[in-house]
């Protein structure tokens, strides 16, 4: 294959890639604790036809050299874990994470998940769990007879139940922070897990070492900027014109060569 064929085919396939990270930012817009993603490149090898610093005479080297690319590839897709907006919801079991770190969630299979997305209901057992019906970690019950339920910026939840006078302390939040959140392997369902890149976690009450503190009655909205993902949709679709074009025109450019033959 020609080289020039194959290097814009590498920029066609990136951009293509780019695009779906994109789209996949402004299809979750509206995803309470959404990150947006970032596509990551880096050029290919190259084929090094004259060493730079090579001898072009007995006391002479080159300067440069020559050495030709052989096209991009996509290496990474990197989570930004900025602060979302925070919204009123003035739903006494939605809640946000006003700085760093993650709710830990029970999976099924026994293993610890982390998400920003602090809408959380009551099961059958008046346990507080995600909308996929996993639980709090650690867990917490709220009482059939609660009148009221409140929670503090440090993660304390009280209850105030039928029938008494004072509210009962009926729990402690716990948050979880990594070393390198963008190193944590996305699940789906708005769900992170550790993974060798991220580090282990390190667990605290809200407002302690370093934790964010946790709002009753608020929800962190996605952090995508629209106007800059528009931005970007259109530098990746510029980008993909002109390695199409680049494809065009080399085929061209290899026709006219044919007819010369």
């Amino acid at each position: 294959m020609n080289p020039a064929l194959w290097i814009s085919k590498t920029g066609v396939d990136a951009q293509q890639k780019r695009m779906a990270v994109i789209s996949n930012n402004l299809a979750n817009v509206n995803t309470n604790g959404f990150k947006r993603g970032r596509a990551v490149f880096e050029e290919l090898l190259y084929q090094n036809l004259r060493q730079v610093g090579g001898q072009t005479s007995e006391a002479t080297q080159s300067p440069t050299g020559l050495a030709l690319g052989t096209g991009v590839r996509t290496v990474a897709t990197e989570k930004i874990h900025t602060q979302g907006n925070v919204i009123s919801t003035e739903n006494r079991l939605d809640m946000a994470i006003q700085g760093k770190g993650f709710f830990q969630v029970l999976m099924p299979d026994g293993t610890t998940a982390y998400t920003r997305n602090g809408t959380f209901q009551l099961d059958s057992q008046g346990q507080v769990v995600t909308s996929s019906g996993y639980s709090l970690e650690p867990s917490l019950t709220v009482p059939s007879d609660t009148v009221s339920l409140t929670i503090s910026p440090d993660g304390v939840v009280e209850a105030l139940v039928s029938g008494s006078t004072s509210p009962t302390a009926i729990g402690t939040l716990q948050l979880s922070d990594f070393v390198n959140p963008a190193g944590l392997e996305a699940l789906g369902e708005n769900l992170y897990r550790e993974s060798v890149a991220s580090g282990t976690p390190q667990t605290a009450a809200p407002t302690s070492s370093g934790m964010g503190g946790v709002l009753q009655g608020f929800l962190e909205s996605s952090n995508v900027n629209v106007v800059e993902e528009l931005v970007n949709m259109i530098e990746a679709q510029r980008a993909y014109e002109m390695n199409s074009k680049a494809i065009s025109t080399t085929d061209d450019m290899l026709q006219y060569a044919s007819q010369q033959l």
